[in-house]
């Protein structure tokens, strides 16, 4: 596994510096290792004050990794001091390690990160050994010495800070559209984005860990720096209210989602395995075909669903599946997914099976709670799923473990079954189909 060193502060609301960089290396798949150069008091609101950690407790920090741990690449965030921008500049010219710089100057939320007198050190000093500086419009105001403006300002900077001996440069579009631009070997390479909705709190410090990751892994710097900007608006979009201030980014949110939709994936396939190994359920199946479907956890579409894309029908008396599992392949049993999750965000999967008084009795006798509505009362211009599933939790006061209606002039007669799982919701299908069968004995 590619291991890599943060060499930053600490944010103690947790958004930004070395907690943002370690998220960002754990959910790219590289070993994280850490230098701490200062302790920030600090929340969502702004920093409130900060203590610098001595420079030679840095050095040791840093000689106590490097004796021991291979490092394939490093980064600084916040370097406040010129004692303490020395000092790194030393031990990485000393090293010889391939360096990301995002040079930190400011907070998001508000609150100075860098001593003045400290721009001109890191400038002379710690510049020259960077592989790749990352700086968003302000900072490469401050690099350049240029008020930037336009795009030909950006590309303007950019080349004053590669002469001040920077290997390659990435000025970070998140105030200037969303574009960044790369400045490397002569050439301007546009890093297209654009300025998504979400919390911004750790940004830099995210896409600046994000890029060092990826180049420690091997990618071409143009395809870590696209990786980068992907992850960070991947990032913003999963982004959390925590406090009353500027939310931070979730480095883990589009893979923990990721793993979500994999997860309701695998559940319904697991389901239809079930239905299909059990010939009995066929007299549950409707004339129109039956699903399952379960959503992911915050569930907003259809596309959030898993279901049966061709759905389970009959064939030679045996119950199967006639398509795969996908998101989104479900518009009436994923809607009362989603209808139901409005309710109760636990009861996450529904299956539709068919009506009979016997199938009905069948759940009253295992004890399922039972609510009805009637398509006779259904309103124009409305989808049946959400206004009948809505109109039954509504007169139940709760999500009920059965929705059923009695049909109308051509609509078939269907009982819906909901439940937190899509196998548990398989599970109690076939609890239903032994009950009626039983009786027959």
């Amino acid at each position: 596994m590619p291991t890599v060193l943060t060499i930053a502060g600490v944010d103690s609301g947790g958004g930004a510096g070395i907690a943002a960089d370690i998220k960002t290396f754990a959910a790219l798949g590289v070993h994280g290792t850490c230098v701490v150069t200062s302790v920030t008091a600090q929340n969502t609101k702004g920093v409130l004050n900060s203590f610098d950690i001595p420079a030679g407790f840095i050095e040791e920090q840093f000689n106590a990794v490097i004796s021991d741990i291979r490092i394939d690449y490093a980064k600084t965030g916040m370097l406040s001091s010129p004692d303490i921008v020395r000092a790194t500049a030393g031990l990485i010219r000393e090293y010889r390690l391939p360096l990301v710089i995002d040079p930190v100057m400011a907070a998001e939320a508000g609150g100075a990160l860098l001593m003045d007198e400290a721009v001109g050190v890191l400038i002379d000093e710690l510049l020259p050994l960077a592989a790749v500086v990352t700086p968003n419009i302000p900072e490469a105001e401050r690099l350049s010495g240029f008020k930037i403006k336009d795009i030909n300002d950006v590309k303007r900077a950019a080349e004053k800070i590669h002469d001040l001996g920077a290997g390659a440069v990435i000025v970070t579009g998140g105030h200037l559209e969303g574009t960044d631009v790369l400045y490397a070997n002569g050439e301007f390479t546009y890093i297209l984005g654009e300025l998504v909705k979400g919390g911004t709190h750790g940004s830099g410090c995210t896409h600046s860990a994000a890029l060092t990751a990826e180049l420690a892994k091997g990618a071409p710097l143009i395809e870590a720096a696209r990786s980068a900007k992907r992850f960070v608006e991947q990032a913003i979009l999963t982004s959390v209210q925590i406090g009353g201030g500027a939310a931070p980014v979730n480095q883990l949110g589009h893979t923990l989602a990721e793993a979500e939709r994999y997860r309701a994936i695998k559940s319904v396939e697991e389901a239809v395995e079930l239905i299909e190994n059990n010939k009995g359920f066929s007299e549950l199946i409707p004339e129109v075909g039956c699903n399952i479907a379960m959503g992911i956890p915050n569930a907003s579409s259809i596309s959030d669903v898993a279901a049966v894309s061709g759905r389970i029908i009959r064939l030679k008396g045996s119950p199967r599946a006639v398509g795969c599992v996908l998101l989104g392949a479900s518009s009436h049993v994923a809607r009362i997914v989603l209808t139901a999750m409005k309710a109760d965000s636990s009861m996450k999967a529904a299956m539709n099976i068919r009506y009979s008084e016997e199938a009905l009795s069948a759940c009253k006798e295992l004890g399922l709670r039972a609510e009805s509505f009637s398509r006779e009362f259904e309103p124009e211009g409305v989808s049946t799923m959400e206004w009948g599933v809505a109109e039954a939790i509504t007169k139940a006061g709760r999500v009920p473990d059965v929705i059923y209606d009695t049909g109308d002039i051509g609509k078939e007669p269907m009982i819906r079954l909901l439940e937190k799982d899509a196998v548990e919701i398989a599970r109690r299908a076939l609890e239903i189909s032994g009950a009626m069968m039983r009786k027959l004995v």
